[in-house]
């Protein structure tokens, strides 16, 4: 085809064309916590444990693992106790991990051996590294088992002083020893000396025997599960760590960063962030079957056709850049691109919407055979109150009424109409849908800012909060003793004509009670130095799940993880007493009732304080055409790739289809083109023939 924009076309060869827009910071896992990184980490590293494809709620499978971890607690004499055993009592817990035998690493150069059995690339000289560009440039690769050391070496890793992992602190709390651990490692390096990891051991982790870990934590902590389900935890091989440490591969960009290392079903030989990014089938993968099981409607959807077959059914993953959203969905629309969101700029080209507000594919995309799948996010966007704050901030009755007035008065529903072309649902607090403890209906709603009317959640009335207002002692939005009229400020890093109209609307909704808001807009670092000093008013935030847990919601208002006292995730320095002892109770229990109750009780506490106004829940819309297979949204699963199939027959026949060359433009220009040099050849044949009577 003559538009194509790959150089090489096959039609049966079974290829996902995606993008990317902005190259990956980080492909360490020690490292990798960016939504556009784990798009390739997913695909590449195996942790023990993974999310099951088709079930929901979304549940915790094997990996690696052989099992799901087993948990045993003990005392603070190291005594065992039962597993039903109070909270209190527990001063640790031992997970145990156990790895299937006979997993291989992909090939790569760190593994390659001489005959001697050294290493042939870990100590390279300047001859050799002049004729190395990439990874691609050595030509020996080899391989090795995958064993329990190599989880306890990327866990040690996490504690580098010179990775800087993001989750150092959060982990540090609750594995036992990695802070200690981090602490020496740090006054190493201030010394000089050497860090090897396989030489210093950490108390919390241990290795029990070739496939077998453990990892001992704080108390009780559940949620370690969901962890050993990101790439965090997942294996590095200190061959590969040591082969990337040469100073003369760092300066050619051939790091852990670029070039990672992994069991899983994909390896990257490709990395160029200004053209292309390539995944290719991993040689060496152990093999995984598609899942047999799933929920009720994935059998009558087809998501069952491929049950027990192997995996990866893709061979090969190609990323190209993509800058602009227009070019990219133009090439979706001509077949050069499997996948696409929907844009602000292309929403209406793609989905209609009925009179009820449901939302449905354009005539133009069902003609292509276009599928939409779309999914509320595990994630929620707010505007937080400082607590601190003497004007919005407190627990008095008038402080609560204010901050309740200005979360009515805030209509998110239009917001979502507006900015995000119907694609969200206002939250009633702060668990997202999807995770255990959202409760939905009447039940569910947030009774200080909704009313349940004909069926539905409605927002109370502009009266409503104008009456909370005279009741927080500022009537008709001036202090009910001095007549000042109320200001109050709002700090965001966003800047552009986006925001600004954002920004318009916002005005417009405190206006609505003679709230004059002032907006100040910063950059990103100097907006984190103002919330980590508490030196703003109100705020703009957002927070999307690591793990499918209500804890990881619930533990954004959890007072001792305040953004100013601790440097937490509690950005609203929320801090309430009974809601504190609600959470310690509620993070470590099982999904039962009791925990619904719990955090039933928990939510009714903080929409009453309000220190949030409650925001939306973004909802997701992605388009797929005909060809894809296996298409089911996972909002907590990152390695998902090897699920998918497309039907490359069919989609080479439909890029033929729609990208039919259009010639007969070139051929009328062709044509003018010669009529116009008829004359000239005319003339010169007559010259020409002249010459030769003569």
């Amino acid at each position: 085809m003559l538009n194509s924009p790959y150089t090489q076309t096959n039609e049966a060869e079974s290829i996902l064309y995606a993008s990317f827009s902005l190259r990956p910071k980080h492909l360490d896992p020690a490292r990798s916590y960016s939504a556009n990184e784990t798009s390739f980490t997913g695909q590449i590293y195996e942790p023990p444990l993974q999310y099951h494809y088709l079930k929901r709620p979304y549940s915790l499978i094997e990996l690696t693992a052989t099992k799901l971890p087993t948990v045993q607690y003990f005392n603070q004499q190291g005594e065992r106790l039962a597993e039903d055993v109070e909270t209190s009592r527990v001063a640790y817990s031992i997970y145990e991990i156990s790895i299937q035998p006979n997993i291989l690493y992909q090939p790569h150069p760190a593994f390659a051996r001489n005959e001697q059995g050294e290493f042939v690339y870990h100590q390279l000289n300047q001859q050799q590294l002049s004729t190395v560009k990439t990874l691609a440039d050595f030509e020996q690769t080899e391989t090795r088992e995958l064993v329990a050391a190599d989880y306890v070496y990327q866990i040690k890793r996490l504690a580098h002083p010179e990775i800087h992992s993001p989750i150092l602190g959060v982990m540090g709390e609750y594995i036992v020893g990695l802070a200690d651990y981090s602490k020496k490692l740090q006054a190493l390096k201030q010394q000089g000396q050497i860090i090897d990891l396989n030489t210093l051991d950490i108390d919390g982790v241990t290795v029990v025997d070739s496939h077998t870990y453990q990892i001992k934590v704080h108390g009780k902590y559940p949620q370690l599960r969901y962890w050993l389900a990101m790439p965090f935890f997942a294996p590095i091989p200190w061959e590969a760590d040591d082969f990337y440490r040469q100073e003369g591969l760092i300066k050619k960009n051939i790091t852990m960063d670029w070039y990672p290392v992994g069991t899983g079903p994909y390896q990257l030989i490709k990395n160029d962030p200004n053209s292309k990014m390539v995944l290719i089938r991993n040689p060496n993968y152990h093999g995984e079957t598609y899942p047999v099981e799933g929920e009720k409607a994935d059998l009558a959807n087809g998501m069952l056709e491929d049950a027990g077959k192997p995996l990866p059914f893709i061979d090969k993953i190609v990323f190209t850049l993509e800058k602009e959203n227009t070019s990219y969905w133009n090439k979706f629309l001509q077949g050069y691109y499997d996948v696409s969101g929907i844009s602000s700029d292309s929403f209406d080209q793609a989905v209609q919407v009925s009179n009820a507000g449901d939302f449905g594919l354009s005539d133009a995309m069902k003609q292509k055979g276009i599928d939409l799948k779309t999914a509320i996010g595990t994630s929620i966007y707010y505007i937080g109150f400082n607590m601190q704050d003497p004007v919005v901030g407190g627990y008095t009755e008038q402080a609560k009424n204010l901050r309740q007035a200005i979360s009515i008065a805030v209509d998110y529903e239009e917001f979502i109409s507006i900015f995000l072309n119907g694609r969200g649902i206002a939250s009633q607090g702060p668990v997202a849908p999807g995770i255990f403890g959202y409760i939905s209906g009447q039940e569910g709603i947030n009774q200080s800012v909704y009313q349940w009317e004909a069926g539905e959640a409605k927002r109370r009335s502009i009266l409503s909060a104008q009456a909370l207002l005279v009741q927080a002692g500022y009537p008709q939005g001036r202090h009910q003793q001095t007549g000042e009229p109320l200001v109050l400020y709002f700090d965001v890093p966003a800047s552009g004509p986006d925001a600004k109209a954002q920004f318009d609307w916002l005005r417009k909704q405190f206006q609505k009670l003679n709230i004059q808001l002032v907006v100040r807009s910063t950059d990103y670092n100097r907006f984190q130095d103002k919330m980590s000093s508490g030196q703003t008013q109100m705020f703009q935030w957002g927070w999307g799940a690591d793990y499918p847990d209500p804890e990881n919601f619930l533990f954004l208002l959890y007072g001792p993880n305040g953004k100013v006292a601790s440097g937490g995730q509690n950005t609203a320095n929320y801090d309430n007493v009974e809601f504190d002892r609600l959470f310690e109770k509620m993070r470590v229990m099982p999904n039962n009732d009791e925990r619904q109750q719990i955090i039933k009780q928990m939510t009714s506490i903080v929409t009453e304080d309000a220190p949030w106004v409650w925001g939306y829940h973004p909802k997701q819309f992605s388009l797929y055409h005909a060809w894809n297979k296996n298409v089911k949204p996972n909002l907590m699963a990152n390695n998902t790739l090897k699920y998918r199939r497309v039907d490359a027959r069919q989609r080479y026949q439909l890029q033929q289809q729609w990208n039919r060359p259009i010639m007969w433009p070139m051929m009328l220009v062709l044509g003018l083109i010669i009529l116009l040099l008829l004359p000239a050849w005319y003339v010169y044949s007559q010259k020409m023939h002249t010459k030769k009577q003569l």
